[in-house]
């Protein structure tokens, strides 16, 4: 028998992941898990130290971008999710696929639910797919929820 007790929805907050939302908070509610939600801010490549240009004011615009980010995940999910499950919320800054499988392992992840744009071969062959990374990646089942997938209904 599989035995969910947490499982993280990380978002991005586009369609994807919004569909993907739905999943998660129903699963949550049928396995009675607790439910984290994460975003993950990567920062653009001229902050990144490695590549020597930065730009002056960065740690400012970086900090109002994950302040936004944060603002913007307390909106989910619904209030009628929100009354019904036991939530957690972070956002973190960095490489996306890297950042989810980390706080998967750390917060002990029964299951990551994800969107994924399912973007065409040529531009997955040259940037590779945050949601293909995690499944390579993780420490736990991925479920990723495609857009035009079948809508969530409870039992």
């Amino acid at each position: 028998m599989v035995n969910l007790k947490r499982i993280l929805l990380a978002t991005d907050f586009s369609e994807c992941s919004e569909h993907a939302l739905s999943y998660a908070c129903g699963f949550a509610e049928v396995f009675d898990a607790d439910l984290h939600l994460l975003t993950v801010f990567e920062p653009p490549a001229a902050a990144y130290a490695e590549f020597g240009i930065g730009y002056d004011g960065v740690e400012s615009v970086e900090k109002e971008l994950v302040a936004e980010a944060a603002r913007k995940l307390h909106t989910y999910p619904e209030s009628t999710w929100r009354k019904k499950l036991n939530l957690t919320r972070s956002v973190r800054t960095g490489r996306p696929f890297v950042e989810i499988v980390r706080y998967a392992k750390e917060h002990d992840i029964d299951l990551i639910v994800m969107g994924t744009h399912g973007r065409g071969a040529i531009v997955q062959m040259f940037m590779g797919s945050t949601a293909e990374r995690v499944v390579r990646k993780a420490p736990c089942p991925v479920m990723t929820i495609h857009p035009e997938d079948h809508e969530f209904v409870m039992p």
